[in-house]
């Protein structure tokens, strides 16, 4: 089996299983309705993250049944995936109290280390004396703030599908073009969120829902166990090409905590959300945080893992100025305070 035909089939079920979702939340008013803390104005359908869900697993069958993929790495991403994707679901339908999501997020990203195992960075980091006690908890809550990020980052049109589409073809690409293959699940991944794009574009037709937002963060994090777990540099690229969400959500979220507001209460003040009202738009913010990834992130991302640039300085360029960026722009900040 070529394994290049994979994303192509990956990309078509995608693209038609959102479709079909659409059709389904508009038939049974599975809606987001706007409220004071939404980015967008009209009713939409929502959970078309279903359909990533469904075709990135499929393909991730595909793939170990033609052993392009190993069992361990294949039992990893299908059962932590499946377990964000199902308390996702349920919560888009019927929300849950936090407890109960963080719970299924630390099952399932336990479940997901039990596979893979530490990655290889912590101990060429950190020292293989480090007791395996502290570094498994520590991946865990990285683990779990990935996938809750990536939800908070899934709240104007085009951003957290473009930035999955952004992140695993670009991965694909620095190891292509290093002489090594592309790492299956990121570029099956890749095709899915591509597939589910075509509706989400602004002005987006259907939202992806937590039901893909949290598998879509799971699925990074695995793929980042699995694939980059050979080298500090390999490591170091695959946080470069996250920065922009990583460094949007953990400035607000810190914000948020410092001035004493309840970190798990719905808002919009993420640094993408007020420049969104700025713009008056969500298309140029789409646009903004893909120049961004193309002409900054990628290129540092593909310096560092030549080991042209060192790892801490790579970290150190993408991740300082987006920082102070979102802190300039107010992020955490509620809007009668700036």
């Amino acid at each position: 089996m070529n394994i290049y035909l994979v994303p192509l089939t990956t990309f078509a079920v995608a693209a038609g299983g959102t479709w079909l979702v659409r059709q389904y939340a508009r038939s049974h008013n599975v809606l987001d309705v706007p409220n004071e803390r939404s980015s967008h104005t009209l009713p939409t359908p929502r959970g078309g993250g279903a359909a990533i869900v469904l075709a990135m697993l499929l393909a991730i069958l595909v793939l170990w049944s033609g052993q392009m993929l190993d069992t361990a790495a294949a039992l990893a991403a299908v059962g932590a995936g499946s377990a964000v994707a199902v308390v996702g679901f349920i919560d888009d339908h019927r929300p849950l109290p936090a407890r109960v999501r963080l719970a299924v997020h630390f099952g399932a990203a336990a479940w997901a280390l039990y596979w893979t195992g530490l990655p290889q960075v912590w101990y060429v980091t950190l020292g293989s004396a480090l007791p395996a006690a502290i570094g498994y908890p520590v991946t865990a809550v990285a683990l779990v703030w990935l996938l809750n990020l990536y939800n908070f980052m899934d709240g104007i049109d085009g951003l957290a599908a473009s930035e999955a589409v952004f992140v695993c073809a670009a991965a694909s690409l620095i190891l292509l073009t290093d002489g090594g293959g592309a790492p299956p699940m990121a570029m099956v991944l890749a095709a899915a969120a591509l597939g589910f794009l075509l509706w989400n574009l602004p002005p987006a037709s259907i939202f992806m829902g937590d039901v893909g937002s949290g598998f879509v963060g799971i699925m990074l994090g695995i793929i980042g166990l699995v694939e980059f777990e050979q080298s500090l540099a390999n490591g170091a690229a695959w946080l470069i090409l996250l920065a922009v969400f990583i460094t949007d959500a953990t400035v607000t979220l810190f914000r948020r905590w410092r001035s004493g507001v309840s970190v798990s209460t719905a808002h919009r003040t993420h640094a993408y959300q007020r420049l969104s009202r700025r713009f008056g738009s969500h298309r140029p913010v789409t646009l903004l945080v893909a120049l961004v990834n193309l002409f900054w992130l990628l290129p540092l991302a593909l310096l560092v893992q030549r080991g042209i640039l060192g790892a801490a300085a790579g970290l150190a360029a993408a991740f300082l100025p987006l920082a102070a960026a979102a802190w300039l722009l107010g992020a955490g900040v509620q809007p009668t305070e700036s």
